[in-house]
């Protein structure tokens, strides 16, 4: 009888251990997300400083004896997750963490959240390599590690990712080139590498036919432009080391914005880039190109809005047919080579729709139109440092002129 009753005080204290166990892991209990998943977020967490977790971060809503999937209120914010249609084990799907303010390193096992759709750990201060693993997030659409310190080459193999749309690892230390294989992500829209340390060819892109963003600024690229795909509406590769023609861009019918300044292109701008149906904004600026053809807009209004080519060897005189490009508002022509005129049409257009016009450091001579004597109330300009007759009264003359031989002997091809 005694030993009876030993066994059922015995039962009773395992059962109330048990069931203590499992009101503080309900996930021991009809689980709802896959126990690996959680494993993951454990291991994520782990790899943070503590004392970056910030009690206003979504990270620390993370209570990991809660079941992230069947987390309700403010817990496991930043965290979403999908429900198998045969009711098996939830999947971890979304990883949302911008802005969070942490510090540690991205944990390898990220790479088996095989059911991820998104990665958003931007604006944050993770360091070391990007994990080679997050290639077997074969679901992955969106990775987005921009604005942290990640360092070392793109990860291997990324060339498996092939669902990715949306990729941005600006904003980092990242080194090595782009590998060739990347042009395996068919379904990328969104590519942006910009503000690393990355260096080598710009491989040939043209095979990603959805691509409409690129931007590989600020990095240490060399050599010429590849083809690119048709279908790019932007396309920034400014502060490289880029040479070379720009013909290529010509063929990018669909651009909205050109961003190559700060490389050393050369040769002409030609026509067929300045005419591109949809562009609104070039910056040429700072390179080593001698002749820019604007031709008059075509019946078709451009869209042209701003035009950046200063810093530049352009020679010649200022282009006249800049006044049919009707959405025209900022010109910078600063720090070339022009010589002769300014237009006379160049007035009413600064009176009226012009908003910025930048001339300084060129070799202009002559009076200035009437409309530029007195100024207006929205427009700005720069004349500095020309050879005109700039009365001192007019304020787009301040900072002087040069003496009227440094102009003569560029005329001449002397300087």
């Amino acid at each position: 009888m005694a030993k009876s009753a030993l066994s059922l005080t015995c039962l009773c204290l395992y059962s109330t251990a048990l069931a203590t166990i499992l009101t503080l892991n309900p996930c021991f209990l009809n689980a709802k997300t896959l126990e690996s998943d959680v494993q993951v977020l454990r291991s994520f967490k782990d790899s943070i400083d503590p004392n970056s977790i910030l009690p206003a971060s979504f990270l620390s809503s993370w209570n990991l004896n809660l079941d992230p999937c069947e987390a309700t209120g403010t817990h496991f914010l930043g965290v979403l997750c999908m429900t198998p249609s045969d009711n098996s084990s939830g999947r971890i799907s979304v990883i949302d963490l911008e802005g969070d303010g942490l510090e540690g390193f991205l944990t390898p096992g990220i790479g088996n959240l095989t059911a991820l759709t998104t990665l958003n750990l931007s604006r944050n201060k993770f360091r070391g390599p990007i994990p080679d693993s997050v290639v077997n997030l074969r679901k992955i659409t969106r990775l987005l590690l921009s604005e942290n310190f990640f360092s070392g080459a793109l990860p291997r193999y990324i060339k498996r990712l092939r669902k990715l749309e949306v990729f941005d690892v600006s904003h980092n230390r990242l080194s090595g080139s782009i590998p060739a294989t990347i042009t395996a992500l068919r379904e990328l829209t969104h590519l942006d590498l910009s503000n690393n340390e990355i260096t080598g060819k710009i491989p040939d892109l043209s095979g990603l036919w959805q691509l409409n963003t690129l931007a590989l600024s600020s990095n240490q690229i060399f050599a010429g432009l590849p083809p690119f795909p048709v279908r790019l509406r932007i396309l920034l590769l400014g502060h490289n080391l880029l040479s070379g023609h720009i013909s290529a861009i010509s063929k990018l019918r669909s651009l909205t914005a050109l961003d190559l300044s700060d490389n050393r292109f050369s040769g002409p701008i030609r026509h067929q880039i300045v005419t591109l149906p949809e562009l609104m904004r070039i910056n040429v600026s700072t390179n080593h190109f001698t002749r820019i053809e604007v031709t008059k807009s075509s019946t078709k209004e451009s869209q042209l809005q701003v035009l950046d080519a200063h810093g530049n060897l352009l020679q010649g005189h200022l282009p006249l047919n800049i006044i049919t490009y009707l959405n025209l508002k900022t010109i910078n022509l600063g720090h070339n080579k022009f010589s002769g005129e300014i237009p006379k049409a160049y007035g009413p257009r600064l009176r009226s729709v012009w908003r910025n016009l930048n001339l300084e450091y060129n070799y202009l001579e002559g009076t200035l139109p009437s409309e530029f004597m007195t100024r207006g109330e929205r427009a700005r300009a720069s004349l500095a440092h020309n050879c005109l007759n700039c009365p001192e009264h007019v304020p787009w003359c301040q900072g002087g002129q040069r003496p009227a031989s440094q102009c003569r002997r560029n005329t001449g091809g002397i300087m």
